[in-house]
């Protein structure tokens, strides 16, 4: 029995091992160990368990083989999923020790279960819908309701799984206990099998004696007894007792062991029991670990739904978009319509000048046919002519009329007077009147005669953008065949340089001034082919010899006495100007003084044209200071005439010229409405807004033949819009001049040219020299400040925190040769104005491939148009603009023009080319104003049109 008891442990998988070898009748302490071989150990994972366990613990099963070796097949759920559990999965997601616990009740691995199934049973019909398996195809209402079937189930698959990791705790707690009551029952019994083996000697030891017993009575029977034999036989019946004694010992072992091997039997089928049910937990578990597999397929469906859902919101989105796109192009097309019917009505016009641009060539022609004039002469030989002609009336050696009848053949360059004088170069001025006077006939005046008197011309006496106005919009009606003549004051610190044939005539002009006659003396000379006179009062206070253009506390003494003289120069020479054009507060004078003083004294002949560069300086001053130069105080110090808006005891020059003057211009549209508005118009809106029938805005232009990179000479290299490697080298030279860094040749270069003055946005520019070194640029500022805290602010700026810097310079001076190279070499310029009635710096940057950063603000905004603003034209779209006057609105400028320069260096190039052709050729610009037109950008100055100067004769 005890080979078969050690045998069927063996079968199982239990050694029976004894620390003794030694077998002793007496209850001894021999020690006996009951363990499980490894392949049955109780280790569990906690969610994937391998197979393999299963099977391994399913072999202490004895009867139910069949049953075991089935359970360790694959496990598949046959759903619409098709997910499958291979008996060769090994997947490890998480593991967990499982310790003793109480033992498992049977019915909890039977609800688990039940849950189990039940939850598997919702997830699959979660999982496949009856219609659909496409997550796409999911409504909001079906999802929501597998969402929330998806956490109810979720709930109920952790709950069973916890309750069967329990159960499967108590279960191997139990077999544990019941292994160790069966590890002890294995060495009762190991014990009571080595008595049972003594006790069988004993017995067979006993029957010996017994037989011995018996044959010695029998020989004692036989031979008589004798002392030895009864003690032998007494002997041996005591042993005999012993031996019974023994025997019956060893029935009661036999009954002992009966039952222990009872109570083997039962903890067996305990056993049997606890196996099962764990195999059942395990199955379970598995099952729970299927289920949990589901939930990840789940989990993913709905992340699927989930996105797509967000992507039927985007939808939603892009179908909100593409109407508003839709009403955007309906608009656009509406305005499109617009611009058409304004394009034609425009081609109309242009059809109409052109027929009378075509009857004029006509009529110029047949003219042609009997005079042909002379075109290979510059223009400084006709305005030298002219002057001859004006000096000799000034000497009085010529008549008024015949004067005028010479200057009517030199405005047509008659060969006549052309011929006459060449031949009389070597005669002397007595011969050469004579020659010229008879040469005087009655001949017809080919254009208008206009008389510009402003208190700037560039380049000889040039403070800001006027000077460059008064030149080139001079040049420009000179080409158009129109007689132009300007009147400026003699600076002791102009440019003498650029005058050329600079000499005084032979006459004293006197006019009126603080009640008496002064002198003044008059120069003329010709400045880049205009004829100019300059007017140097003989004044003790030296009005004009103060060492700069502006800026005297006397300059409403000083311009108003230079604007009567200038008149009374017209008068005494005898000319009769179709238009006299007056130019800001220091030449608005001569409104009033022409129409009060000059008008009745028979200068009569032209209507005044006053131009307004900048209404923040209007030149008001004590009522009395007015009656200097001879206008009555009285009759002008009233609200409809001369008295200041805002200071009724104050006169108001440049609401004099408004009133005035026949036609009053300023100088770009989106600046001419800005200052009909009480914000932008600085106290004179109303009287602008009581004229505005003769008010308009008409956008500068620049002298294209100064300003142009392919001729120009302060240049180290030439270039143009085709061939724009001469701007890198520009760019290197300038560079090394000012002791930059070049080690990186893309860097780009930010260039400002400006006077320091709140106007201009000091404040930003400022932020700007900071933004562009944080954005990795390089900075050049050229200019300075009047404003003396501003100067100084900013030599701080330059001598302490951006000294001998290797990306930042400030050259606070003006410098003209200097300012060509700015422009050249640099690849952005920003012009962050406040206010900006017109400006020529972002022009002038365009012709020189130079893309502007502006403010959107007065001719800034008629110029510039966004790269980024969709409502623009592609082909207007020149520079980048903000509209905030703060650092946020020049970051974001900044930003977009860096971020063009650095990641598509192809487009950049494709704008500069763009800006650089537009405005070299007079490209159509597109005006921002409402109900504006596209009309062309002069190619050079300012462009009152002969249309617009005849509007001033009616």
């Amino acid at each position: 029995m005890a080979v078969r008891l050690t045998t069927w442990f063996v079968s199982q998988g239990i050694s029976i091992s004894g620390s003794s070898s030694n077998s002793k009748r007496s209850n001894s302490n021999s020690r006996f160990s009951f363990h499980y071989s490894p392949a049955s150990s109780c280790k569990l994972r906690h969610r994937n368990l391998s197979c393999n366990c299963v099977n391994k613990r399913q072999k202490l099963k004895k009867k139910n083989a069949v049953e075991q070796s089935s359970a360790t097949t694959d496990f598949q759920f046959n759903s619409d999923d098709d997910f499958q559990f291979n008996k060769d999965d090994d997947s490890e997601s998480e593991s967990a020790s499982v310790g003793i616990a109480p033992v498992l009740n049977p019915e909890s691995v039977s609800d688990d279960e039940a849950h189990a199934n039940n939850a598997n049973d919702s997830i699959s019909n979660a999982l496949v819908p009856s219609d659909q398996t496409n997550p796409s195809a999911y409504n909001t209402q079906d999802l929501v309701g597998m969402i929330r079937n998806a956490e109810k189930n979720i709930h109920l698959l952790n709950r069973a799984r916890v309750n069967a990791l329990q159960d499967l705790d108590k279960i191997l707690g139990e077999k544990e206990a019941l292994q160790g009551e069966m590890n002890a029952l294995e060495m009762k019994l190991a014990e009571t099998d080595a008595r049972i083996r003594v006790a069988a000697q004993e017995k067979i030891k006993v029957e010996l004696l017994g037989d011995q017993l018996d044959k010695m009575r029998n020989e004692m029977r036989l031979n008589g007894g004798g002392a030895e034999r009864e003690s032998a036989l007494k002997e041996l019946e005591s042993k005999l007792s012993v031996s019974q004694e023994d025997v019956s010992k060893l029935s009661n072992l036999k009954v002992e062991c009966k039952g222990l091997w009872e109570k083997v039997e039962n903890l067996q089928l305990l056993l049997d029991k606890a196996t099962k049910q764990a195999d059942q937990a395990i199955i379970v578990l598995q099952q729970n670990q299927e289920i949990r597999k589901k939930v990840d397929k789940l989990e993913e469906s709905l992340e699927e739904a989930n996105v797509y859902k967000q992507s039927s919101e985007k939808m939603q989105q892009y179908n909100e978009l593409m109407q508003q796109k839709i009403k955007l192009m309906e608009e656009r097309l509406q305005k499109s319509d617009e611009e058409i019917h304004s394009y034609v009505q425009l081609y109309q016009e242009s059809v109409e000048e052109f027929q009378d641009t075509l009857n004029t060539l006509k009529e110029e022609s047949k003219r042609r046919a009997l005079d042909e004039p002379v075109d290979d002469m510059p223009w400084e030989f006709w305005s030298r002519l002219l002057l001859i002609i004006d000096g000799w009336l000034f000497e009085n050696k010529i008549s008024i009329d015949d004067a005028k009848v010479l200057r009517e053949m030199v405005w047509k360059r008659d060969r006549r007077i052309h011929d006459s004088y060449m031949a009389c170069k070597e005669k002397n001025v007595h011969e050469a009147v004579s020659t010229f006077l008879r040469l005087t006939s009655s001949q017809t005046s080919p254009g208008l005669h206009v008389v510009h008197i402003a208190a700037e011309m560039a380049p000889v006496a040039k403070v800001g953008g006027l000077g460059d106005v008064v030149a080139g919009l001079g040049k420009a009606l000179q080409k158009k065949g129109h007689l132009v003549e300007i009147v400026i004051p003699k600076y002791d610190c102009m440019q003498y340089d650029f005058v050329r044939d600079l000499r005084a005539l032979d006459v004293v002009l006197e006019s009126y001034f603080d009640g008496r006659l002064f002198k003044s003396k008059v120069w003329v000379g010709t400045v880049e082919g205009l004829p100019v006179y300059f007017i140097e009062p003989l004044h003790p206070d030296r009005f004009f010899w103060r060492g700069q253009f502006l800026g005297e506390r006397d300059d409403f003494k000083r311009f108003s006495f230079f604007s009567r003289a200038a008149l009374e120069l017209l008068l005494q020479s005898g000319k009769k100007p179709d238009i006299i054009h007056c130019h800001d507060w220091q030449t608005a004078f001569v409104a009033p003084l022409y129409w009060d003083l000059y008008a009745p004294k028979g200068l009569n002949s032209a209507r005044i044209c006053f131009t307004c560069h900048n209404f923040e300086y209007q030149g008001t001053a004590p009522a009395s200071e007015l009656g200097s130069c001879g206008l009555d105080v009285n009759q002008l110090k009233r609200p409809d005439r001369m008295q200041d808006n805002s200071s009724h005891d104050r006169i108001n020059a440049v609401k004099g010229a408004v009133v005035f003057s026949n036609i009053v211009t300023t100088v770009s549209p989106t600046y001419a409405q800005e200052v009909r508005t009480a914000e932008g118009g600085h106290g004179l809106h109303s009287t602008l807004n009581f004229h505005s029938k003769k008010f308009i805005g008409i956008l500068n232009g620049i002298d294209a033949d100064a300003w142009n990179p392919a001729t120009d000479t302060h240049l180290k290299v030439q270039y143009n819009a085709n061939d724009l490697q001469g701007k890198a080298e520009n760019k290197e030279d300038i560079r090394r001049n000012l002791g930059l860094s070049s080690a990186d040749v893309r860097r780009p270069l930010v260039g400002c040219i400006t006077r320091l003055v709140p106007q201009k946005g000091v404040h930003l520019i400022r932020h700007a020299i900071y933004r562009t070194l944080e954005l990795g640029g390089q900075f050049v500022l050229l200019g300075s400040s009047p404003v003396h805290h501003i100067q100084r602010e900013f030599e701080g700026i330059a001598n302490h925190i951006f000294e001998n810097h290797d990306h930042i310079r400030l050259i606070l001076k003006y410098d003209d040769s200097l300012s060509h190279s700015i422009f050249a070499a640099s690849d952005m310029f920003i012009i962050p104005s406040i206010f900006e009635p017109c400006g020529l710096t972002q022009m002038i940057a365009m012709r020189y491939g130079s893309i502007p950063i502006v403010r959107k603000t007065g001719g800034l905004n008629d110029s510039v148009f966004d790269v980024d603003d969709d409502t623009i034209p592609v082909q207007f779209r020149n520079g980048y603009s903000f509209l905030s006057a703060d650092e946020r609105g020049v970051n974001g400028a900044l930003e977009r023009a860096f971020d063009l320069y650095t990641s598509k260096p192809d487009s950049w190039q494709q704008l500069v080319e763009k800006v650089m052709k537009w405005i070299s050729v007079g490209t159509l610009r597109h005006h921002s104003t409402k109900n504006s037109t596209p009309s062309l950008w002069p190619e050079q100055g300012q462009q009152l049109t002969l249309k617009q100067y005849d509007s001033l004769l009616s």
